[in-house]
């Protein structure tokens, strides 16, 4: 939807690695263009199930159809680095596997979430219900990706395995180092921590890049204040923003649950 994508693209191609965009992928027009200056980035096609759920969830007729086609178009193109999201709920659970299967057909990535509340969201009164059906989905997912024997793919099980965790009101895997190992930028200039804050709970903010640099924001005592505060937040999200550098950080135990529950899967 934005006109200056492409110029947003640019700045942070000399500040970053890596660049990876959601998208609904409707718009898929727009997206080849940015797709075809910058081979290099990534894409993530948010998809919610197949075609009727995700038309329903979304609110947006056609938009399976064209999600899909963006996915398959800018993978014409040669980019790598492209995939299928989830966010997972009660009301679209049944569809994960088919999600899954479709990733795998197409060999594209596929990334999975599951709904938080949060100021970012505009929610708050999110919440899975049926427990059951929807750790079961997450199960039979993370028996197949331990059946691959991508080392990357053994990884994401373990993440999923973090969601039934979340799911089902337990304490986090990893310890959270939001405010540390990473940061959200809001789109007001607000540096924080996550963008799972409530107001409810609590939000705090480093401070404000219209005010201050960043680096003045990040080593500020504001900063200190924040990072003491995250290590006791009581929300215990499980999102992809700060469970990835916690893996990365503490790589043990996640490498020692891949190694045990691919056993497992291989000799029973």
């Amino acid at each position: 939807m934005r006109e200056d994508i492409d110029e947003i693209i640019g700045i942070l191609n000399k500040k970053s690695d890596r660049i990876v965009i959601s998208t609904n992928g409707f718009f898929t027009d727009r997206i080849l263009s940015a797709a075809k200056q910058n081979k290099n980035i990534g894409i993530r096609i948010s998809l919610e199930g197949l075609a009727e759920k995700n038309d329903c969830l979304r609110g947006l007729k056609n938009s399976f159809d064209r999600g899909l086609r963006t996915l398959l178009e800018i993978k014409k193109l040669g980019l790598k680095d492209i995939g299928i999201a989830v966010t997972v709920s009660d009301e679209n659970a049944d569809d994960l596997i088919n999600l899954y299967q479709l990733s795998k057909k197409h060999k594209v990535e596929f990334a999975t979430a599951v709904v938080h509340n949060s100021y970012y969201f505009h929610k708050y009164d999110n919440e899975i219900k049926n427990r059951n059906q929807v750790t079961t989905q997450f199960e039979k997912i993370i028996k197949r990706q331990l059946k691959t024997w991508n080392i990357k793919t053994w990884y994401r099980a373990y993440f999923n395995k973090g969601l039934i965790k979340y799911i089902s009101g337990g304490a986090r895997l990893l310890p959270c180092t939001a405010g540390t190992d990473m940061f959200f930028l809001d789109p007001w200039g607000e540096v924080r921590p996550c963008n799972g804050m409530e107001q409810s709970i609590w939000m705090d903010s480093f401070g404000n890049l219209h005010n201050s640099s960043f680096d003045e924001i990040w080593n500020s005592q504001k900063a200190k204040e924040i990072r003491n505060s995250v290590k006791n937040c009581p929300k215990n999200c499980w999102m992809i923003g700060t469970a990835s550098p916690a893996i990365k950080k503490y790589p043990i135990k996640p490498t020692l649950w891949v190694i045990k529950n691919k056993l497992i899967n291989l000799f029973g």
